[in-house]
């Protein structure tokens, strides 16, 4: 069995979500973002994956080394 390695990635929220749809304050909030300049570590599976780019806009993705 082969062990995958996971990859994690730093999100840090630069824009603020005031005027963004309620979806995607939502999205925000299950990432753990709830502050501009507030930094999360995930990793990345589809489900994140698909957290952020629906917030791409309002985000800054680093990978983790």
């Amino acid at each position: 069995m082969e062990l995958m390695k996971q990859i994690r990635v730093r999100v840090t929220q630069v824009r603020s979500s005031i005027d963004c749809p309620r979806r995607q304050k939502e999205t925000l909030r299950a990432l753990g973002l709830r502050r501009r300049m507030q930094t999360v570590e995930k990793e990345l599976n589809p489900a994140i994956i698909g957290m952020l780019r629906a917030v791409s806009h309002l985000v800054k993705i680093e990978p983790v080394s």
